[in-house]
């Protein structure tokens, strides 16, 4: 499937687990950076589930802007998830994380935890457009929008993790 992906990112504090338990639902992803197939173009595999049922999708995304992307995705089977791990980027780990899906004001935000961190995560929110009104949930403790802060993308994040100090509170 071929669009247009449009998000905002925020760094948040680590939300509390029963308010996510409660409100939201979990999936586990594992994500392969591939070599790229050309300059300014991310590769990736994506294993996504929970109790060992799967899916696998392969995803290229070329930046337009901080917020627009091209994105190309489509779902792979277990055989081709596993030939395309061949080639995996050398340069890149691999990133897991899981992902909550948290529905609020018709909105549904991406909460993904991951393992590097304890006193942070990151959420986001695909929207239908840039001028999109958000609401975001006051559950959640919002650091600070990292949309532009190109360290928080998932491309990053398989190269090297940010540890800026964060406010406690």
């Amino acid at each position: 499937m071929e669009g247009f992906e449009i998000e905002r990112k925020y760094l948040i504090s680590m939300p509390d687990p029963d308010f996510l338990r409660e409100n939201a639902s979990p999936t586990e992803i594992v994500q392969t950076y591939l070599l790229p197939p050309a300059p300014h173009i991310n590769a990736r595999v994506r294993k996504r589930g929970r109790e060992g049922a799967w899916t696998y999708t392969h995803t290229e995304k070329t930046r337009l802007s901080d917020l627009r992307r091209i994105e190309n995705e489509r779902r792979i089977s277990r055989e081709e998830y596993e030939t395309l791990l061949q080639s995996a980027d050398p340069g890149r780990n691999v990133i897991r994380k899981t992902r909550w899906v948290l529905p609020w004001k018709g909105q549904n935000f991406e909460i993904d935890i991951f393992p590097f961190w304890t006193d942070r995560a990151l959420m986001e929110l695909e929207l239908e457009d840039e001028a999109q009104t958000i609401e975001l949930p006051p559950q959640i403790r919002v650091l600070r929008e990292v949309t532009a802060d190109y360290r928080y993308l998932n491309s990053s994040l398989s190269k090297t993790i940010p540890y800026e100090e964060i406010e406690k509170g």
